[in-house]
């Protein structure tokens, strides 16, 4: 009979240690009975990973005790009540709200990356202008009349550096003789770089050139030919403008799929 109770404690004690060897290998500790799961040490150590941490036994004891202390805070916080208060919940569902775009944002991108073609297009498209770079001079003056005015006095013979210093409104070349150093057409806004493109090496724009900013008298001083930039530098600036592209296209199909009142 005492054989037969004590194998039944063996028996006993041995699924209980099963039981707790489970445990173990499912959860990294227990802080007051409530159990962190290895599934979340797992993805801590995953991310420190790709920012650059190398996984060690060191490193999963520091998140082991990273989490235990979150865990040991976040139970004194529901014990205060706070995550209860309006601000703390508002606070919360920001939180979630942001991950979750992140997630639908990273999942888009998954389900519709930008191809080798699409780059080799945009590239294309980007480069087709870059051809040539110009030297321009300009004087940026408030009326057309002014502007008028200007070209009369270089048409006589005056100093368009000198003209620039004493009239031109703009600020960052008036100071160099309305200098605006070598620049692609693209740089500038279309009426101004329209009409620069027109002109002659030396020549000087016979009809004052208004934009946004007022009225330009401009006069082109050099042209170069230029080579656009290898598509190995500026691939990571393209692909990054195609995902904002892609990722606005689809926002804008859900919304307008979305039912708005």
């Amino acid at each position: 009979m005492t054989l037969s109770i004590f194998g039944k404690g063996l028996s006993a004690i041995f699924i209980s240690g099963v039981c707790l060897s489970a445990v173990h290998a499912q959860n990294i500790a227990v802080v007051n009975g409530r159990p962190i799961p290895k599934e979340r040490a797992d993805l801590f150590i995953k991310e420190l990973e790709r920012q650059g941490q190398q996984s060690s036994p060191e490193l999963a004891s520091l998140v082991r005790q990273e989490l235990v202390d979150r865990e040991v805070l976040l139970q004194e916080a529901e014990r205060r009540g706070l995550p209860a208060k309006a601000e703390t919940r508002f606070q919360i569902e920001t939180a979630r709200t942001q991950i979750l775009i992140q997630s639908l944002v990273q999942d888009e991108l998954n389900r519709n990356p930008v191809t080798d073609d699409e780059i080799a297009q945009e590239y294309k498209r980007m480069t087709a202008g870059q051809s040539s770079e110009y030297r321009a001079r300009h004087i940026l003056v408030e009326t057309q009349d002014q502007a008028k005015t200007v070209i009369s006095r270089l048409k006589k013979g005056e100093s368009f550096e000198q003209l620039a210093k004493q009239l031109s409104k703009d600020p960052g070349s008036a100071g160099n003789g309305g200098d605006l150093d070598w620049a692609s057409a693209d740089t500038f806004v279309e009426p101004f770089s329209k009409a620069m493109a027109s002109l002659k090496k030396g020549g000087l724009t016979a009809e004052p050139v208004q934009t946004q900013f007022g009225w330009h008298v401009i006069r082109l001083d050099d042209l170069r030919e230029t080579a656009p930039p290898p598509l190995a530098e500026v691939r990571s600036q393209i692909m990054e403008g195609l995902q904002r592209q892609k990722l606005s296209n689809f926002q804008q199909t859900l919304r307008g799929r979305a039912e708005i009142k």
